[in-house]
């Protein structure tokens, strides 16, 4: 100690700085990295008591460096307001500094505020000490000092603000920061205070003392209450970093599954949900005047052969190939599968109506390039419809089912080309939303029915069975063609609940003969691809025919060969699960597809049904169409299966099945489709008849 100068004191004041400035660089980031509002709350109370403190403290000591004595004490009411200022200071600082960009504006009206309360803060200390402030109320003076408060204040915020933004810095760099800081902002308090010390009354040694005990005190104190709220702080940030990891493992955990129940499973890209959501923000934006929409409906010529030839492997490769080409061209947010092979995509934001085109002759372009998968090359063309909002549909489902309905133009105009919807297919769309919506209330109304058709033993012409088959008759619509409301059932997820009527129908039926003492006739069921995934279908079938009272070996399924083949394991199951249950099994559209003998041995069915293109080549297509069916007949009574020729028209055809030694026919030549009432007089009537005078 030299005069009315205290060299301790400014140690100790440096020291507080250093300490307040570095946990001022701890919490700006841990406000900055907080995103829940209590949180960010919480850091922002602990870090304006520590800061604010830390403040008070150091300018208290600095204040002290030069008052060579404490004879009047100190005054109560303005060291809580110059401590309420300290806190304000603290505040204001975290609150600028916290900000994702620090402009020059922002800078600059946060170290206005911090010089000027930092300038009220010293008259105000001066004024709890019994110190003359007539010396600093000078408006020149004051006007320096607040420069010099707002050029130490920006400088102070710039730093903060640099650690906020980069929250990894060392602490090497930290502690270097703060020490720098603080001596800055100490050197700034002792010019002020040497503009003061000509209004001080010199003391003696024993106030000199009484001087370093106070500042002393005050330093103790406020060092051991920033470094408890130091520790407690980082005590914290470590619980919540640990709090933080768990609930980020758990975040995690939610987006995987989210994505999962958002995205495809084999390509990543999003599914029909996530489509319908982002075409919900494309068209509200379109509504609001930002760009036109499109909708483009996309679907793979011929992907079924890749499937059928190679398996079902290089086919899932192919289409991950394939969504990769599409993604290359689009945004991945506005590109999804929604089936097998088809996949749709979200125009949005376009200029102009036309570029959707563009973009699709594109798309088209991009995919007459061949594949590569596994070494082989492969080619898969696309088929392309598109529908524009307004004018061909203003709702999700519409433009859709608009986009798809151009897309089977396009099919039918030859393939690997587009077609934009127009008044012309609308009729034809409009068909299809009006089947789609009459088939909700199809079963309750009584338009669905059953028909029969009859199978006979190709040699005797015996009656041996029959086959299920839906009609579908509308008040308005007419008769439905099959193929028709078939197809809409299973695009619009109908056909489950449309196959599980025809079972309890089937059941139903018999279970009626039966009580009328007609005799026993098997019925064959065909069952869909969707079907065939539906879980508990086994469980369903025998629950309805035990319902009915039904031997189960009076039902047969029927599936077709590429379906059976789709997932051979998974349908070597299936079949063991119903021959269980006592059901029968047949193979429909054998020849079709791309078989296994070692899997048709496996399925252990009862029948073989030869697709009805070999019976339809009997008679025009030489020795080979006949070869080909001996093959057939011969490899299913190897395997101890029936052979059943479907699509029989002509005479001729029934006889050389019958040479060839095929089990049953079925077609349009032996018996057309029919009404119950009509397939009970003509046969069943007639065979109990039969069997009662045999008797």
């Amino acid at each position: 100690m030299t005069g009315s100068f205290h060299p301790l004191l400014m140690l100790l004041a440096l020291m507080i700085g250093v300490t307040v400035v570095y946990q001022a660089l701890d919490v700006t980031p841990r406000i900055g990295a907080s995103r829940i509002a209590w949180q960010r709350t919480a850091w922002y109370g602990v870090g304006t008591w520590m800061i604010g403190l830390g403040l008070w403290a150091q300018h208290f000591l600095g204040i002290l460096v030069r008052v060579p004595q404490l004879n009047d004490g100190l005054e109560p009411l303005s060291c809580v307001i110059s401590g309420v200022l300290a806190l304000l200071l603290a505040f204001i600082a975290l609150r600028t500094a916290d900000a994702e960009i620090m402009s020059r504006r922002r800078l600059l009206l946060g170290a206005a505020l911090l010089g000027a309360v930092s300038v009220m803060l010293h008259l105000v200390m001066l004024t709890s000490l019994h110190l003359s402030i007539s010396s600093m109320a000078h408006p020149l003076r004051l006007v320096i000092w607040f420069v010099l408060a707002g050029i130490a204040s920006a400088g102070a915020l710039h730093v903060l603000h640099l650690f906020r933004a980069r929250p990894k810095r060392s602490r090497r760099r930290r502690v270097i920061a703060a020490f720098a800081t603080a001596l800055a902002l100490n050197a700034v308090l002792h010019a002020a205070m040497r503009w003061s010390q000509q209004d001080f009354r010199p003391g003696t040694p024993a106030d000199a003392s009484a001087v370093m005990w106070v500042g002393a005190i005050i330093w103790l104190v406020a060092l051991l209450s920033i470094l408890a709220s130091l520790a407690m702080s980082e005590w914290v940030a470590q619980l919540y970093k640990r709090t933080h990891h768990l609930a980020g493992s758990l975040d995690h955990l939610n987006d995987r599954l989210r994505h999962l129940a958002t995205h495809d499973a084999l390509t990543g890209l999003p599914n029909r949900p996530m489509l319908v959501e982002r075409l919900q923000l494309a068209l509200a934006g379109a509504r609001a005047g930002h760009g036109h929409v499109a909708v483009v409906y996309l679907d793979l010529d011929g992907f079924k052969n890749v499937n059928d030839s190679l398996g079902h492997s290089v086919g899932d490769m192919l289409l991950c190939a394939v969504a990769e080409r599409l993604t290359s061209l689009l945004r991945y947010d506005s590109l999804a599968r929604v089936g097998g092979d088809e996949f749709v995509a979200v125009l949005d934001r376009m200029r102009h109506a036309d570029s959707a085109e563009r973009i699709v002759e594109r798309m088209l372009a991009a995919m007459q390039e061949p594949f590569v998968v596994q070494g082989v090359q492969l080619r898969a063309t696309p088929s392309i419809g598109v529908a524009h909002f307004p004018q061909d549909g203003d709702d999700v489902e519409s433009l859709i089912a608009h986009a798809d309905v151009a897309m089977y133009a396009a099919k039918q105009s030859g393939r690997n080309g587009y077609s934009i919807y127009d008044t012309r297919m609308r009729e034809r769309a409009e068909r299809v939303m009006t089947i789609q919506r009459a088939l909700l209330t199809a079963i309750e109304d009584g338009s669905l029915s059953l028909h029969f058709q009859p199978k006979h033993d190709s040699h005797t012409g015996a009656i041996v069975g029959a086959e299920a088959l839906a009609r579908w008759h509308h008040a308005t619509l007419g008769n439905v063609p099959p193929i028709e409301f078939i197809g809409v059932a299973e695009r619009s997820g109908q056909i489950g609940r449309i196959g599980e009527w025809v079972i309890r129908e089937s059941c139903r039926q018999l279970s009626e003969w039966r009580a009328r003492g007609l005799a026993p006739v098997r019925i064959a069921i065909n069952l869909s691809p969707l079907q065939l995934n539906q879980p508990g279908l086994v469980e369903t079938a025998a629950r309805i025919a035990a319902e009915a009272h039904v031997d189960p070996a009076q039902i047969m399924f029927e599936v077709t060969e590429t379906m059976a083949m789709e997932n051979a394991e998974r349908t070597t199951l299936m079949l063991k699960d119903f021959r269980a249950r006592g059901f029968e099994f047949a193979i429909d559209d054998f020849g079709t597809g791309y078989s296994s003998l070692a899997y048709l041995q496996k399925f252990q069915v009862r029948q073989l049904k030869i697709d009805q293109f070999f019976i339809q080549a009997l008679e025009d297509g030489g020795p080979e169409a006949r070869a080909i069916i001996a093959a057939i007949i011969e490899l299913a009574h190897t395997l101890n299966m029936e052979v059943v020729a479907e699509g029989v028209e002509t005479q001729l055809q029934a006889d050389l099945l019958r040479t060839l030694g095929c089990d049953q026919v079925q077609g349009y030549y032996l018996s057309m489709p029919m009404p119950p009432g009509e397939f009970e007089q003509r046969y069943l009537t007639r065979t109990a008849a039969d069997c009662a005078l045999a008797d």
